[in-house]
């Protein structure tokens, strides 16, 4: 008896071949030579088979730019963001694995190619902030309220702009190539954030 082929993880198959094959094209040619006929191709799928799941290559990059985050985490020593009580101790760890994926061209060639394209495009730009940016941020937010509930930051301390003095001299470093992406950097920049919102009566 001839076994039914099962269409869901035949799908399934093609739309992880076809995620992979736009990280692994922006990498190489970038996002304005990439194709979705490039795409197609190097999935070993027919490119119809992409326009049904996805308007454009823009949406084809984010939804792997998502799966890739997800693996990511999955495969991450912790899940959602650590708490130790030592909250410089937290954010240093965190942002030493961020300085690391920049640092990594399997993250950093999609990451920057959605940035670009984004910049040029406001819904595909209000989509990777809604679906990729903001889960990340709230992480931070959450461990930061938690420090601020803990006594550990001044009762005032916004929270969001926390995190944006955190992370935004960080990326403003990735995307200009100003300087190099360290550790040290990240240490240095936990350090000089922190000491300008941490409760004076708690240290």
């Amino acid at each position: 008896m001839t076994k039914t082929p099962d269409a869901a993880r035949r799908s399934d198959r093609s739309r992880r071949a076809i995620l992979d094959a736009a990280l692994a094209l922006v990498g190489e040619v970038g996002y304005n030579k990439l194709t979705i006929e490039a795409i197609a191709a190097r999935a070993g799928v027919g490119k119809q088979t992409i326009y049904r799941w996805w308007p454009s290559k823009a949406a084809v990059l984010l939804e792997a730019s998502l799966a890739l985050a997800g693996d990511a985490e999955a495969g991450a020593e912790w899940a959602g963001f650590p708490d130790t009580g030592d909250l410089a101790a937290d954010l240093k760890y965190v942002l030493r694995a961020t300085v690391d994926e920049f640092n990594d061209e399997k993250y950093e060639a999609p990451a920057r190619a959605l940035t670009a394209a984004g910049a040029t495009d406001p819904e595909l730009g209000a989509r990777f902030t809604e679906q990729l940016l903001e889960p990340q941020l709230a992480l931070y937010e959450a461990r930061l309220r938690t420090a601020r509930e803990a006594g550990q930051l001044a009762p005032d301390t916004d929270l969001r702009l926390t995190v944006e003095m955190l992370l935004g001299p960080l990326t403003y470093r990735w995307l200009m190539r100003t300087a190099p992406l360290t550790h040290a950097y990240t240490d240095a920049l936990v350090d000089g954030v922190l000491g300008g919102v941490a409760n004076v009566t708690a240290r």
